[in-house]
């Protein structure tokens, strides 16, 4: 009798210890698929193997798409255009927003991830020089912003002329011209804006990469120009968009005399 107790007793044991691995394992199995679905909200999705987006920035993508012309919106018929497009509005938006510029003084357009960032001259400078217009200085600190927003962010900061000779003027060519006028935006971003140094190249590109051909004053103007080219991670990029998006309009609510 006494040995059937002890036998019983072994056996409820070795059951009990068979049940914790068990109960052990099935734990495991519900932390993981928990795991699993906290991170689902924040995995990173690639669009068409061009570059990562996260759930969140894609839902705000599609917000962003809403606002966006829908001609231009017709237009988009892979993901990568409606990222393109959607990256492009909003930061147009925040580039424009509180600088006073004109539509035309901006042109972005997003390449295989590659954000460029064409500034027309008539912003930036004054014809003939390289000294930067204080009017473009809140423009370059929402540029230092964004440039800021990402350690890791490189940019290249380009200076692009017209095909026609200088003259009157301290600059030997447009090559000499092309060269100073990047130059003083990046140290302008340095030294006002404390962009680092280390991220930014300066570029002179004289009149050997037009936008169009050089044959009117409307077309030479397009040409003269300083483009920004970044390299940013698009997910970290659009999310910082977005949330200086939503910062300016309360800005914006704040700055206006309430109704009541």
């Amino acid at each position: 009798m006494e040995n059937n107790y002890h036998e019983t007793l072994a056996a409820k044991d070795l059951c009990e210890a068979r049940m914790t691995v068990v109960q052990q394992r099935v734990d495991d199995y519900y932390a993981k698929i928990n795991s699993l679905t906290a991170e689902n909200e924040a995995k990173l999705e690639y669009v068409e193997g061009v570059t990562a987006l996260s759930n969140k920035s894609r839902a705000a993508m599609r917000e962003t798409l809403k606002n966006v012309d829908p001609a231009q919106l017709a237009q988009a018929k892979t993901l990568e255009d409606s990222l393109n497009l959607a990256v492009e509005y909003r930061l147009k938006r925040n580039l424009d927003a509180g600088t006073g510029t004109e539509n035309d003084d901006i042109d972005i357009s997003i390449d295989k991830t590659v954000v460029m960032i064409n500034i027309s001259d008539k912003l930036l400078f004054q014809s003939g020089s390289a000294n930067v217009n204080k009017k473009a200085y809140p423009l370059l600190q929402k540029l230092a912003n964004v440039i800021n927003s990402e350690p890791a962010m490189e940019v290249m900061i380009e200076g692009h002329t017209d095909d026609q000779k200088i003259r009157k003027s301290n600059f030997k060519d447009n090559w000499q011209l092309s060269v100073e006028r990047a130059t003083a935006i990046v140290r302008l971003l340095q030294d006002k804006y404390n962009v680092a140094g280390e991220k930014m190249i300066a570029s002179g590109r004289s009149s050997y990469n037009p936008i169009v051909s050089n044959d009117t004053w409307e077309n030479r103007a397009t040409n003269r120009r300083t483009r920004i080219v970044i390299l940013p991670n698009l997910d970290k990029f659009f999310a910082m968009l977005e949330a200086q998006g939503e910062i300016d309009v309360q800005n914006r609510n704040v700055e206006q005399p309430s109704d009541l």
